[in-house]
């Protein structure tokens, strides 16, 4: 199944810029990167209501008498008893525990609604198809557009509420009412504003974009709020690759993890996502980066997956530019793990 290419209706309002360079990338085409005033549009996010168009990415209506049950079996969240109109996220993983897609999720009165970046949804929606069996179940595409909103109530309609890390509201609506939507919102107050915006302060909020920041070795303990949180249930059924979650979780910790670099701005380039950092007088790569963007506060920075040995180290670099690791995004030692610290007391005889 081929992907062919979107362009949202709000490109065509005053001032619209698609990303452009070394900004662009796959997963943000589409909609608009700014309208004029990038740096400004940021700081409006503590400033007003905002509102972002998201509507590059694909929704899949999943439907039927058996939707539920069928989406639990497969996915990292509990979503047989998620009530109608409440809103999660969840994973889909390999049989090794590998992150293929990650999702945000709608329960409606029909089923189920499913957000997914548009480079990634054909092989979602193929793999759904592929499960389906005798299973009462219907796969659909929607036209729907996805809206966020930050600060601001959402109008009726279809929406999902996010919490945490970074509390926002995401509502569905018809593509033709994309436009009409957004002057709504913006009779009320509401900033429109691009997905630069949004971007940095996902990366702020170590929210990552998987398509962007993660590799296809990442496992779900990299994104520490993921786990027993927004995306994975640590106590439901079993699920394609449960075994290295709970693994993790009992025996240890991912061997790389999620964080937040300040990149040196005076570097001759950026870097660029997908870059190996590097340790060291004799460089040795000790992570990857993701998402790069220019912070209205914090000048360049970006999400990047580190190893922990590599945490606290002081002589990172990609390529020309140096690096460091945001004190603040590393993560606390919890302490020996229940089944680390229940193999010891076996092994001592302690028991």
């Amino acid at each position: 199944m081929s992907e062919t290419s979107y362009r949202s209706p709000a490109l065509s309002r005053l001032g619209a810029c698609p990303a452009q360079d070394a900004d662009a990338h796959p997963a943000y085409e589409g909609v608009a990167w700014h309208y004029g005033d990038p740096l400004g549009e940021q700081r409006a996010f503590s400033e007003q209501p905002v509102v972002i168009d998201r509507s590059h990415r694909v929704v899949l209506k999943v439907s039927g008498e058996d939707a539920a049950e069928f989406l639990n079996k497969l996915l990292s969240q509990k979503l047989d008893d998620l009530p109608i109109g409440a809103g999660t996220e969840a994973l889909d993983l390999d049989a090794q525990g590998h992150i293929l897609h990650a999702l945000g999720v709608l329960r409606t009165e029909e089923g189920f609604l499913l957000d997914i970046p548009r480079p990634s949804a054909a092989s979602l929606e193929d793999f759904l198809r592929r499960m389906v069996f005798w299973s009462a179940v219907e796969i659909t595409r929607t036209d729907y557009g996805l809206l966020t909103l930050c600060g601001a109530s959402a109008p009726s309609g279809l929406s999902r509420s996010v919490s945490a890390p970074l509390p926002h509201t995401d509502l569905y609506v018809p593509a033709a009412l994309i436009d009409a939507t957004l002057t709504d919102l913006e009779s009320r107050g509401t900033r429109v504003v691009g997905l630069m915006a949004w971007t940095a302060e996902r990366v702020r909020h170590l929210v990552p974009l998987p398509e962007v920041d993660l590799d296809d070795k990442s496992i779900p303990h990299e994104v520490p709020h993921w786990v027993g949180g927004s995306a994975v249930h640590l106590n439901k059924g079993c699920y394609r690759g449960q075994e290295t979650v709970a693994r993790v979780e009992n025996l240890g910790s991912s061997p790389r993890v999620l964080v937040r670099l300040h990149l040196d701005g005076s570097a001759p380039s950026l870097p660029v996502p997908g870059a190996s950092i590097t340790k060291g007088s004799r460089p040795r790569a000790v992570g990857r980066v993701g998402t790069v963007v220019q912070d209205c506060d914090f000048g360049p920075i970006a999400l990047a997956v580190l190893k922990r040995s590599a945490l606290q180290a002081k002589d990172l670099h990609v390529g020309d530019c140096a690096v460091a690791v945001d004190p603040e995004t590393i993560p606390q030692d919890s302490g020996p793990q229940a089944g680390r610290e229940a193999v010891r007391r076996f092994r001592s005889g302690t028991l």
